[in-house]
């Protein structure tokens, strides 16, 4: 390991092989860092909280700070960041409350650039990109490979689907569906994400029936529950298009149209 002298790391951290720490860091109680993982200077990671193997932390990150929610009283919760993240500087990830999941996670190989905030009971899956200064309220989930341009609010309990990407300086107060592209204030559809879905490997089998299913769903004058089932009965049978309506049929807060 590789400890600046003037880190403080409370006597209770555990520190795995390879981990590098920089000046005037602190690492607080009852965390847990995993190998190979590189934390800059002047990097603040408060308490309860487990960062994987292989992350980069740049300076002035705040990690595992209590949740800025006026319920919460102190209970034991827990940070869970994954592996090969890249967490820029001054990101805030706070520890959550004990509701819901009662867990704040980052999944793996997530890109977090300046200034981004990821709040209380927040979940991101895989592959993540948030630019600079996008902003999570509390128990929002993000699934894998979303991309969320920078300056973007996101409403709390929002849920943002997989392969999607959000313009810059946009306000969600809705789901966004897997697989669109959205952006404004507030946040409006404005078609697949064909760009990422063919960088990403996508068949043009696949990509075609999204299209369809994305014309019944959002561009007929059909009630919501009418234009799922008209999916389903007319559109392909592919595991993409079954994850698309999934996801709007579990929708709580109303699907971004």
């Amino acid at each position: 390991m590789n400890i600046h002298p003037t880190a403080i790391i409370a006597p209770d951290a555990t520190l795995a092989e390879g981990v590098a720490v920089g000046p005037y860091s602190i690492i607080g109680p009852d965390c847990h860092i995993g190998k190979n993982t590189v934390i800059g200077p002047h990097v603040v990671i408060e308490s309860q909280t487990d960062i994987g193997e292989g992350c980069r932390i740049s300076q002035f990150a705040s990690l595992g700070g209590p949740p800025q929610d006026l319920k919460y009283r102190g209970e034991p919760t827990r940070v869970v960041i994954g592996n090969r993240n890249i967490i820029k500087e001054y990101v805030t990830i706070n520890r959550p409350t004990t509701a819901d999941i009662g867990v704040t996670i980052l999944g793996d190989d997530n890109l977090l650039m300046a200034y981004c905030h990821v709040a209380h009971n927040c979940k991101l899956g895989n592959h993540v990109i948030m630019s600079n200064g996008v902003n999570l309220a509390g128990h929002i989930h993000v699934e894998d490979f979303a991309i969320i341009g920078g300056m973007t609010g996101i409403h709390q309990f929002t849920r943002i689907g997989a392969h999607c990407i959000i313009g810059g300086a946009s306000a969600v107060n809705k789901d966004i569906p897997p697989f669109v592209t959205a952006s404004g204030n507030f946040a409006k559809l404005y078609g697949l994400n064909l760009i990422g879905l063919k960088r990403r490997g996508f068949t043009e089998e696949t990509i075609q029936a999204l299209k369809k299913a994305y014309r019944i769903v959002f561009r007929s004058s059909l009630l919501l529950a009418t234009a799922v089932q008209k999916v389903e009965e007319e559109g392909e049978d592919l595991p993409e298009v079954r994850q698309f309506l999934d996801f709007i049929r579990k929708s709580e807060r109303g699907i971004c149209r």
